[in-house]
C-alpha cells in the first residue's frame, strides 16, 4: 500500500513517454561516459552518529588565527564586524528568497536598493544590479552581454587570469560559441598593450582586472579602455572593491561594464562561497536592457508614498523563457545585504583606510619576501605578491604546514612559464609577526634544502 503514497509513481511510464523516453536511464543519456560511477556508499547511520562523526571531522580544521594563512588568489581573510552577522540573521533577511511579491517585500527590496546605491558610488557607474552569483559568473555574463550588444563573437581577456575564472568563462561561452582570446603579460606583469592592439580587432569586449591576478595594479588601464573603444569593443573591468578607496573608480576610467566580488565586504571566506558578484554598467539604454540579473528601483505607490519595485524583470527566463538575457534570476541576496551593511558601516573614510592598511601590509610582505626569493614583477601590489623560488614549492609548502603556517597559491601548475612562482597574500588582518614568522620559516626551509 505504501507505494501509492509516493507522488507520480503510478504515472512513471506515462511521464517518460510524454518526454520521449522509455526508461529512467534515458534521463542521463547525455552524461559523458565515465562520469557517472558507482559510489560504493557505506550503510546508513542514525542522525546522532552522523552528527558526532561530522563534528570529529570538522575539529580537524584550523582557523586563520591559529594558523596564519597567506593563501589568497581570490579568497581573502577580511575582518567582518560582529553586527553584520547579527543584522543579516534577522528573519526578514535570513528567510527571504526572492521578492516575487514586491508589495510585501519592501524591507528586502530597500536593503538591495541600498546595496546597489553603495556599489554604484564605489565603482563609478550609475546602474547596478542586485548581484550575481560571484565574480566569475559576473565576468562571464559580461562577455555574453558584450556579444549581444555589439553583435560580435570574440571576447579578449588577459592570460594572467584566475584559472577558476577561465573555466567559468569557458563553460558560459561554449553554448553561444563565443571565442575567447588571451593577451599575454609583459616583463612587468602588465597586460601587453601592443599584443592587445592586434587581439582586439573584431572583439565584442576587452576584459582587464584591477588589480590583476598577480596582484599588480594595471598601469595602463585607461589606455586599454581607449584601445577597446577605438576597435568598437566594450571595455569591461573586473575589480576588487576593497581597493576602491585609494584608486580611481573604473567607471571614471572609461569602463562600460564593471564586475567584481562584493563578498569581500561583510562575509567570511566560507570555504570559497557563497558570494555576490558585482555587475554595473554606464547609463546607456542599450546596455541596461541587456543586463543580466535584477535591478531594484524606487518609485511611489498609489498613495504617493515611497516604494521599491523590481525593475526590468522581463529580461528573466521565468518570464521571457529562451529570449531572456540570462539564466540567472535569483541572486545572492543575503550576501549582498551583508556587503551593504559593512560598506555603510565603513563609509568613505573607512573604505579609504581599509585600502591603505591592505596596501601597507602588502608592501611589507613583498619587501620581506624579496629577502628569500625573487620577486619577478615590478610595480605596486595589492593583496597578492608573486615570488619565485629556486627550491620546488611543493617541498616548501609541506614544511610550512609542519610549522603551522599556510603558504601561498602555486602558479606553476597553470602558468608553467613562471616556474616555481607562488602568490602570497596579505589583507588588513595580516599581522607583522605573521610575516616575520613566515620569512624566518622560509629562510630555514630553503637553507635546509640547499644543504
Amino acid at each position: 500500500m505504501g507505494k501509492h503514497y509516493l507522488p507520480n509513481l503510478a504515472h512513471k511510464d506515462e511521464m517518460l513517454k510524454e518526454i520521449g523516453f522509455t526508461s529512467i536511464e534515458d534521463l542521463f543519456s547525455d552524461v559523458p561516459e565515465g562520469m557517472a560511477k558507482e559510489f560504493n556508499l557505506p550503510e546508513g547511520k542514525s542522525e546522532y552518529e552522523v552528527f558526532t562523526e561530522l563534528n570529529k571531522t570538522l575539529s580537524k580544521n584550523k582557523i586563520v588565527l591559529e594558523m596564519p594563512s597567506f593563501l589568497g588568489a581570490g579568497t581573502y581573510f577580511h575582518y567582518v564586524p560582529a553586527h553584520v552577522k547579527y543584522l543579516i540573521e534577522r528573519s526578514e533577511f535570513l528567510t527571504a528568497y526572492t521578492p516575487y511579491q514586491p508589495e510585501v517585500s519592501q524591507g528586502m527590496l530597500q536593503a538591495l536598493f541600498e546595496y546597489q546605491s553603495l556599489i554604484a558610488e564605489l565603482v563609478g557607474l550609475p546602474i547596478v544590479n542586485s548581484s550575481m552569483y560571484d565574480w566569475g559568473t559576473a565576468m562571464a555574463e559580461a562577455a555574453l552581454m558584450s556579444a549581444r550588444v555589439t553583435k560580435r563573437k570574440k571576447f579578449v581577456v588577459p592570460k594572467a587570469l584566475s584559472p577558476e575564472k577561465k573555466l567559468v568563462l569557458k563553460t558560459y561561452t561554449a553554448g553561444p560559441a563565443l571565442e575567447t582570446v588571451e593577451v599575454p603579460w609583459d616583463e612587468r606583469g602588465q597586460m601587453d598593450v601592443e599584443k592587445l592592439k592586434e587581439a582586439v580587432k573584431g572583439a565584442a569586449g576587452v576584459y582587464v582586472e584591477m588589480p590583476n591576478f598577480f596582484g599588480l595594479l594595471e598601469e595602463n588601464l585607461r589606455e586599454i579602455g581607449e584601445i577597446a573603444h577605438d576597435a568598437g569593443a566594450l571595455f569591461v573591468v573586473g575589480v576588487d572593491p576593497t581597493i576602491l578607496g585609494i584608486v580611481e573608480a573604473p567607471g571614471e576610467l572609461g569602463a562600460d561594464i564593471v564586475v567584481g566580488e562584493a563578498a569581500y565586504f561583510g562575509n567570511p571566506m566560507n570555504f570559497g562561497g557563497p558570494r555576490a558578484g558585482i555587475f554595473a554598467v554606464r547609463n546607456d539604454r542599450k546596455l541596461i536592457r541587456q543586463m543580466p540579473g535584477r535591478i531594484i528601483g524606487m518609485t511611489k505607490d498609489a498613495d504617493g508614498k515611497r516604494a521599491f519595485v523590481m525593475t526590468l524583470q522581463t529580461r528573466e527566463q521565468h518570464i521571457r523563457r529562451a529570449k531572456a538575457t540570462s539564466n540567472i534570476c535569483s541572486n545572492e541576496a543575503l550576501v549582498a545585504v551583508a556587503a551593504a551593511i559593512h560598506l555603510a558601516t565603513l563609509g568613505p573614510k573607512g573604505i579609504r583606510e581599509l585600502g591603505e592598511v591592505i596596501l601597507k601590509n602588502t608592501a611589507y610582505l613583498k619587501k620581506r619576501l624579496g629577502e628569500v626569493a625573487e620577486v619577478p614583477f615590478e610595480g605596486i601590489n595589492f593583496k597578492d605578491v608573486p615570488v619565485k623560488f629556486e627550491v620546488p614549492y611543493s617541498v616548501i609548502h609541506e614544511r610550512l604546514l609542519e610549522k603551522g603556517i599556510h603558504g601561498g597559491y602555486y602558479l606553476g601548475e597553470h602558468f608553467p612559464e613562471l616556474g616555481e612562482t607562488t602568490l602570497f597574500a596579505a589583507t588588513e588582518t595580516t599581522r607583522k609577526e605573521w610575516v616575520d614568522g613566515l620569512i624566518g620559516a622560509l629562510k630555514e626551509i630553503i637553507g635546509e634544502a640547499e644543504l
